[in-house]
């Protein structure tokens, strides 16, 4: 635990759990697009869907979507920026099995006409647990350099992946693995004590049996 734990990050209010955990989660799910943002389907789940108008939780997220840190005085003024921006969005209230009461649902469409769905939950404090990305449960904080890497479930991909970071430099902090089923579609989530350069990125999308690399970095 440390002081932000305690007192709660620099934010535009007035929640530090539906405010500011809102705008970071927006924030997450743009840079995990990896592209400019053309539209976006909202989904907020319990207290997010109950109390969120009140808080802002629903601008918030469109502020993070739109690039803003919680700390952006910009926050309420968010949907008529998207507006100005071209970026269009919906904004509906789902029922998530099991999930935090704070938990937002995002389906992002980007330029290039990919499609990428976050699921995320705030945790108080500002602090966030992305828990699905593109239908695959996963676990991370978006506090760390993360990678995203969905494989073929066969042998040897973990070792490729990471022998590519070792030659790189790259200190591996966490590795969760996931899979669909066996035989499909995997998943590595990397959280990594350093920055991953682009050309690193290049390298690891370029693997045979690499699907996707998605990137996400807190800076």
């Amino acid at each position: 635990m440390n002081i932000f734990d305690i007192i709660g990050p620099v934010m535009v209010g007035p929640s530090s759990s539906h405010t500011a955990g809102a705008a970071k989660i927006g924030n997450v799910c743009a840079k995990l697009m990896g592209e400019k943002i053309e539209s976006a389907e909202i989904y907020l789940h319990g207290s997010f869907a109950k109390t969120g108008k009140g808080h802002g939780t629903d601008k918030a997220i469109v502020a993070g979507l739109l690039g803003m840190a919680c700390d952006d005085i910009r926050i309420p003024d968010s949907f008529e920026i998207a507006k100005e921006q071209g970026f269009r969005f919906t904004i509906e209230t789902i029922d998530l099995t099991d999930a935090h009461p704070n938990t937002a649902k995002v389906v992002m469409h980007g330029v290039s006409g990919a499609e990428v769905e976050v699921v995320a939950a705030s945790l108080g404090g500002g602090r966030i647990q992305v828990c699905g990305l593109d239908k695959v449960a996963v676990n991370f904080s978006g506090e760390s350099p993360t990678l995203i890497v969905h494989n073929v479930d066969q042998p040897g991909y973990i070792t490729e992946v990471t022998s590519v970071l070792g030659k790189q430099g790259i200190n591996i902090a966490t590795m969760q693995l996931y899979r669909k089923h066996r035989g499909g579609e995997a998943v590595m989530v990397i959280e990594c004590d350093d920055e991953v350069l682009e050309e690193t990125i290049d390298i690891l999308r370029n693997l045979e049996g690499i699907l996707k690399v998605s990137y996400y970095s807190p800076n």
